[in-house]
């Protein structure tokens, strides 16, 4: 080990001799910047520590190296304080998660906010900003908080864009609704985004634009040609029109996709266009981001999530932030999880990490009880049947406990009824609310029998407080 610190000593000084080529950012790495050569230097690699130096010294050049590189091990990350930021902006207290920012930037002379860190709050911000705008019937601004924050018109966030076509419809600009619902078809992928949009933009689109939508849809969709024209034939037999098999079908498989005046509209209101890149971040699918991406999987199979989370803090590639994203999901930082997932859950890693990134995603939006925005995004994605099986007994779970809580209990019932019959058991907290669900109805037999048989199995006040109310 003390040979080891001799080495890195005197690969300090070749690297304070040397001059640096690259130019660099910031004057000084952050303690952020450090933690994976901190890492390294307290576990004695030395290889992974010269390599990790050579980074730094590179990005680097005024950075004035330390003698003794064990000293930068006293700079204290301020975990906890990333932690209680990330809990506010996911329980909505955004000025409080501001303010934590700003006092733990003056707390941490060398720390400064992650951009990922900043662009959930702002993002949370501008939701907020959005919302009121649309509960006050105020496109302009609707569109202006858009402009400034395009990330909530993102197909995750599909119900932001058909609030503003409904503002703009109600406003009179008929004609700006229906470029709003055409940059979802024209952007989105998932089939349920596109369809709903599809009956949404019915109510405001003329007959000429309508086929226009599905034209586009068509080329966005080419295996679901027969659902569409359904769907097609239903919205215009409401208008007391038929509509010719296939009538909407691009010739010969050619995209549609229109451009010029439509695509402008688009782009001023905010909206992604077809082919435009959609994550939260955009960057080429590279290595990078504070560590070599093997060292960031050996940490991740070793379920070390902090310092597989350590290690990926800066991260910039796709192939980066996905690994991240799993290892902040495992620290119960479901928000960060969200955004970091975001680059490969729209295809810049291949289909099958899309897939999987979706997954996460549906798992962050449920450690968030986000559950309908769960159930939309599993719904759009072909999971595969593990993954769905897991996703709907959540999702089952969250809506039969809220159903309970509003006392909707029959509507608990078939929920819980349900989530025993995919999962072929049903926990026993579950369990006690069906019988409780079960009395409160008046079906005190039915009550009487699930808690017999949950008392049997293990007696517990609540299983013995729910036989007597159920005789």
């Amino acid at each position: 080990m003390r040979s080891d610190m001799m080495s890195l000593r005197r690969l300090t000084l070749v690297l304070l001799v040397a001059g640096g080529a690259a130019l660099a950012q910031a004057a000084s790495p952050t303690s952020q910047d450090l933690e994976a050569l901190n890492y390294y230097v307290s576990s004695g690699d030395t290889r992974a520590a010269e390599a990790e130096l050579r980074r730094l010294r590179a990005q680097f050049p005024d950075w004035a190296v330390p003698s003794d590189l064990s000293t930068l091990g006293a700079q204290r990350s301020p975990a906890s304080e990333i932690d209680r930021i990330y809990r506010q902006i996911a329980a909505g207290e955004l000025t409080d998660a501001r303010s934590t920012m700003d006092e733990t930037s003056r707390n941490f002379p060398g720390w400064s906010p992650p951009a990922d860190m900043v662009r959930l709050l702002e993002t949370a911000e501008a939701q907020v900003a959005f919302d009121a705008a649309a509960d006050a019937g105020n496109a302009a601004l609707a569109v202006e908080i858009a402009r400034r924050m395009p990330a909530i018109l993102r197909c995750d966030r599909v119900n932001n864009v058909w609030r503003l076509a409904e503002l703009q419809a109600a406003a009179g600009q008929t004609s700006a609704a229906v470029q709003s619902y055409r940059g979802v078809i024209g952007s989105c992928s998932g089939p349920a985004e596109i369809t709903s949009t599809l009956e949404k933009a019915e109510a405001v689109a003329s007959d000429a634009e309508l086929a226009d939508l599905f034209r586009l849809a068509n080329s966005q969709l080419p295996n679901s040609g027969p659902a569409l024209r359904a769907l097609e034939s239903r919205l215009r037999a409401g208008r007391g029109q038929a509509v010719a098999d296939g009538s909407s079908a691009p010739a010969g498989g050619a995209s549609t996709t229109a451009t010029g005046p439509g695509q402008r509209a688009a782009s001023e209101a905010g909206l992604p266009q077809a082919g435009q890149p959609r994550g939260a971040a955009v960057a080429a699918v590279a290595r990078g981001g504070g560590a070599g991406l093997t060292a960031v999987r050996a940490a991740a199979q070793q379920g070390d999530w902090r310092r597989c989370t350590g290690l990926t803090t800066g991260a910039t590639s796709a192939e980066m932030l996905y690994e991240r994203a799993w290892c902040v999901y495992n620290l119960e930082r479901p928000l960060e999880a969200l955004a970091a997932f975001e680059p490969a859950a729209v295809g810049r890693l291949g289909a099958q990490v899309a897939r999987d990134a979706r997954f996460g995603k549906a798992l962050a939006f449920l450690a968030l009880q986000m559950t309908e925005e769960a159930a939309r995004l599993a719904a759009a994605t072909d999971l595969t049947d593990q993954q769905r099986r897991e996703v709907e007994a959540i999702i089952l779970d969250q809506r039969g406990v809220r159903a309970y809580r509003l006392r909707e209990y029959r509507r608990a019932i078939a929920f819980f009824d349900a989530y025993e019959e995919l999962t072929g058991g049903l926990r026993r907290d579950l369990a006690v609310l069906r019988g409780y669900a079960w009395l409160n109805i008046g079906k005190r037999t039915e009550a009487k029998r699930i808690f017999t048989e949950l008392n049997n199995q293990l007696a517990t006040p609540e299983t013995r407080a729910g036989l007597n109310a159920s005789r």
